[in-house]
Formats: structure tokens, C-alpha cells, sequence
């Protein structure tokens, strides 16, 4: 179902998607913004199809071009994976179903119908303090996208 979001976003944009061997090149997709297309490896399973969709999509939302400075490309690379992370997991969802598996990332995974990474990548942006959990926080008193109290 998010798929269809990620496809309707792309085009919106005007970016297409293609299916290709990427073997050679060691991971499963890729954004090129001159072409604006995006290529993912042919096959996939379905939640890693759904979880590189996202990554690249935020590439192309950002307009990402690789840099010759390999933290400015690894900054672009965490920032797409949070990007997917956060559109394919729901705060509530994941509280209940972090307290249902006691944290145990591979079946929270597939409960979630995500990949592992997300998860993983998802739990870093968390602060808990408390019996409160805070998503996105920053610093100063009230910066935070959600508070879900009794976490």
C-alpha cells in the first residue's frame, strides 16, 4: 500500500522507476537525479522493495547527487533511510508492537510488515525519558514531532 504513495510521489515529480540486475554494484537501487529515475534490483521481496521505494523516493524528493565527500553521501544515505523508516511505520503501531515482541527486532519487523533496518534505523530516532517516548527530538524544551506518554 505504501508502495502506491512512494509511486504516486515519483510521479508527481516526474521520476520513473526501473527494474534491473544491480549485482554488480552492490545494493538494490539507486537515484539518478539527471535521469530522474530510479532503478531497483528486479526481484526483491516485497518489504525490501517497499523499504528501498522509500529511500530512493526521499533521494528524489532532496534532488540527491552523490558528493565526492564520502560523510556528505553517507549523511544522504541515513537521511533516506529515516525518510522510509518514518512513512512506513506508525508511532501507535509500533508502541504496541514493541511492547507485544519485548523489542525483539525481526519479529517487530514482521509484525510491522518492514524490513529489520527500518526498524533499527526507526528506534535511533526515538528518546525515551521515562514512560514517555519522544520522536524526532531536538534540543530545547517542547522540540519533538510526537510524545506518546505511558510507552
Amino acid at each position: 500500500m505504501m508502495d502506491l504513495v512512494f509511486f504516486d510521489i515519483l510521479d508527481s515529480l516526474g521520476v520513473t522507476v526501473e527494474y534491473v540486475g544491480l549485482e554488480h554494484l552492490d545494493r538494490d537501487g539507486e537515484y539518478d537525479h539527471d535521469l530522474k529515475l530510479i532503478r531497483l534490483q528486479k526481484d526483491m521481496a516485497p518489504r525490501l522493495h517497499t523499504f528501498k521505494l522509500g529511500h530512493e523516493t526521499c533521494h528524489a524528493l532532496n534532488g540527491d547527487v552523490p558528493s565526492m565527500f564520502r560523510h556528505a553521501n553517507a549523511r544522504m544515505e541515513r537521511r533516506a533511510d529515516e525518510w522510509a523508516a518514518m512513512q512506513l511505520i506508525h508511532p501507535e503501531r509500533y508502541r504496541e508492537v514493541e511492547t507485544l515482541r519485548e523489542g525483539h527486532v525481526p519479529s517487530m519487523a514482521h509484525d510491522l510488515g518492514v524490513v529489520s533496518d527500518a526498524v533499527e534505523v526507526y528506534q535511533q530516532r526515538l528518546a525515551r525519558i521515562g514512560d514517555v517516548v519522544y520522536l524526532h527530538p531536538r534540543m530545547g524544551a517542547g522540540q519533538w514531532s510526537r510524545r506518546l506518554a505511558g510507552g
